[in-house]
């Protein structure tokens, strides 16, 4: 991003449209903020060389109505960034700030920018946007993070990590700087899930403090605009392969309003790893319960059964029907959701069909079975054959679920397909009439 896109145009009645700059080419004027007059000078930046070299390193905070501690923050990146020896630059989010944010992140020498949609994810997705870095160093601007100690995620960068978080329960966290409840339930409960999904293996998925490179940030494709912002970053991070480390850090009381809801950003987080799991969320429970609700009916097609001394009768198999016919429908979510780029190569329509017809077969021949008996009986006396009956309905209603599923995903196959196919030419054509 170049400087021309934080000028702005001011236009004043029976003047001619003035251009407002910034002195320092560093650190240009955010495009939503008057010029003021008399305003303090701005602080030189991190670094002497030409103002058109590449910057090294981005320091991006999201921030609203963080007055009492922006400055310390901004003032902290900055010395960070000399002890780096980094030509570096320090952009502040603006989520709509309504106190003093902006003015005093443009008197301590950062660049602003204004993130119109709310949000902590949105607010961080417009930094990276705007940051310039080679590298991005990302942390809240509550003070609770020393900024001045970037040297430490940078050089794991430099050692070949692709993202390097600052783990607050691996290093001093002050006391009262974290809830109890936080600290010892919600991020151990929702790191160890977000391990166990994702295979990584980090002790503080939930901290803010991380670094990573901006040219590989940008194949990530992050798009929450919330808290779960933290978890998606990691978890598009799994899924691409990162090299993920963690160094210790210090984790001071913030300054100012928290804007963390425990219950509300906890289940946004959890929402966000069973989403992005659809495998967990659905395929291995739905398989669980059809391979269950099968074992019992067919435990029990045949007659009573005795466990633990307990007497198991038909009752039973209609909770095996209940589990067969809800882990077949959850098993066919399973499906769509991991098939919204693509269906499973080893799935065709034919085979869904085939597979859902044998199961409709197997459920009709039981029907068949019962109503043969019952005619060989003269039709008399009750029809009393409940055990088969409740196995031939389910098969019915799972070889039914799974053809009307098939014709679903052929149908998601289909729309997915190239407008155009790609066409390679061994060697050009020769036109009609020309010369042999």
């Amino acid at each position: 991003m170049t400087d021309r896109a934080f000028t702005r145009v001011e236009r004043r009645p029976g003047h001619a449209p003035r251009r407002a700059v910034s002195a320092d080419p560093l650190y240009p004027v955010s495009p939503a903020m008057p010029t003021a007059p008399h305003s303090p000078p701005v602080p030189a930046p991190v670094a002497t060389s030409s103002a058109h070299a590449p910057i090294d390193v981005s320091v991006v905070m999201p921030c609203l109505n963080e007055q009492d501690t922006l400055a310390a923050c901004i003032d902290s990146a900055r010395d960070g960034l000399r002890r780096l020896g980094a030509r570096g630059e320090v952009v502040v989010a603006d989520n709509g700030s309504t106190d003093r944010s902006v003015e005093i992140a443009r008197d301590h020498g950062a660049r602003v920018v204004h993130v119109r949609e709310r949000g902590y994810g949105s607010a961080y997705r417009g930094g990276f946007a705007a940051a310039r870095g080679r590298t991005i160093v990302m942390g809240d601007s509550d003070d609770t993070y020393d900024f001045s100690k970037i040297e430490a995620l940078v050089a794991e960068l430099d050692r070949g990590a692709d993202l390097v978080l600052g783990s607050r329960l691996r290093g001093d966290i002050s006391p009262g700087a974290m809830p109890w409840l936080h600290r010892y339930v919600g991020n151990p409960a929702l790191s160890a899930m977000l391990n166990l999904i994702y295979r990584t293996r980090i002790s503080d998925t939930h901290s803010g403090f991380r670094a990573f490179r901006r040219e590989a940030l940008e194949r990530l494709d992050l798009r929450t605009t919330g808290m779960e912002f933290a978890s998606e970053m990691l978890i598009a991070a799994a899924r691409a392969g990162w090299r993920i480390r963690e160094v210790p850090i210090a984790y001071r009381s913030r300054g100012g309003e928290s804007k963390l809801r425990t219950f509300r950003d906890g289940w946004r987080h959890l929402r966000l790893l069973l989403l992005y799991s659809p495998r967990h969320l659905f395929t291995w429970p739905g398989g669980l319960m059809v391979a269950l609700g099968l074992l019992l009916l067919a435990a029990l097609v045949r007659g009573p059964i005795v466990v633990l001394g307990r007497f198991v009768d038909f009752h039973v198999m209609f909770v095996g029907s209940l589990l067969a016919t809800l882990g077949t429908q959850v098993l066919t979510l399973g499906l769509f959701a991991t098939s919204w780029k693509a269906p499973p190569r080893w799935f065709t329509l034919e085979r869904g069909l085939v597979a859902g017809g044998l199961l409709l077969a197997a459920g009709a021949a039981g029907n068949l079975a019962i109503l043969v008996h019952w005619l060989r009986e003269g039709f008399a006396g009750p029809l009393v054959a409940v055990r088969l009956a409740i196995l031939a309905l389910t098969l019915i209603v799972m070889g039914a679920q799974v053809l009307f599923s098939s014709f679903y995903l052929d149908l998601l196959r289909a729309m997915q397909a190239p407008a155009r196919p790609a066409v390679e030419e061994d060697e050009p054509a020769r036109a009609e009439g020309d010369d042999a």
